[in-house]
């Protein structure tokens, strides 16, 4: 992933409406992945709409978190 968080919203911004995978740390030894679409990017934050089986319709993750290694997206491309 790119070094600066303006980067990292850039490289978001141009898969707005793809599939990504999120894999995110929930603790201690404890990862989250949850799959979904892409829906919208803001100033400091981005939307994932999950897919149907998720228990919530929709998560939002920071740039931060991105930047500092708390999750990792992959695309489905």
């Amino acid at each position: 992933m790119p070094s600066s968080l303006q980067d990292i919203k850039t490289k978001l911004d141009a898969h707005v409406g793809e599939e990504v995978t999120v894999v995110a740390q929930a603790g201690r030894k404890k990862i989250t992945e949850r799959s979904g679409v892409l829906r919208s990017t803001f100033p400091s934050l981005f939307v994932v709409e999950l897919d149907e089986d998720a228990n919530f319709e929709r998560a939002s993750y920071s740039y931060t978190d991105v930047l500092t290694n708390n999750i990792d997206i992959t695309f489905a491309d």
